[in-house]
């Protein structure tokens, strides 16, 4: 299980070090070009390869987990499932937060030159902005149902 690990790492080293070259010098992608995309694609192939490995091989970890005991403070120590259940009720928010950033923007836009041409669409305009927030509600809502079932 330790060498999908430094698989892992290795693969996000690479990823980065080589953005930040690219980023420091984008003259050198038009230098690299027969052989730099395929390098971050095998990269990328070998990040999801060892994500893979791990969810799989780990999952045993998370289901012979011990149950959680009390302890004298009151708190209740965490296992590998129990984590794994707090991020997944935590991924429905990240999600939707996500997608209603991506509505927001070009609705937020259009909603601006629409008052611009008619101030008297304003009300319409903040309807149809409320509606593309209320996404990230709703992931919210589900996020919190989701933490009271753990």
């Amino acid at each position: 299980m330790y060498w999908f690990v430094a698989l892992l790492t290795l693969a996000i080293i690479g990823l980065i070090l080589v953005g930040i070259l690219l980023e420091l010098r984008p003259h050198l992608s038009t230098r690299w070009r027969p052989w730099y995309r395929p390098a971050l694609g095998t990269q990328l192939v070998v990040f999801v390869t060892a994500q893979l490995g791990l969810l799989l091989l780990g999952i045993n970890d998370a289901l012979a987990a011990p149950e959680t005991v009390a302890v004298a403070g009151g708190l209740a120590e965490f296992s590998v499932g129990r984590g794994l259940a707090v991020i997944g009720a935590g991924i429905p928010t990240a999600l939707s937060t996500i997608g209603a950033g991506i509505a927001v923007g070009p609705i937020g836009a259009a909603s601006l030159a629409a008052i611009t041409e008619k101030p008297e669409n304003m009300g319409r305009t903040l309807i149809y902005l409320g509606l593309a927030e209320g996404i990230a509600i709703y992931g919210l809502v589900i996020s919190i149902l989701l933490l009271n079932k753990i």
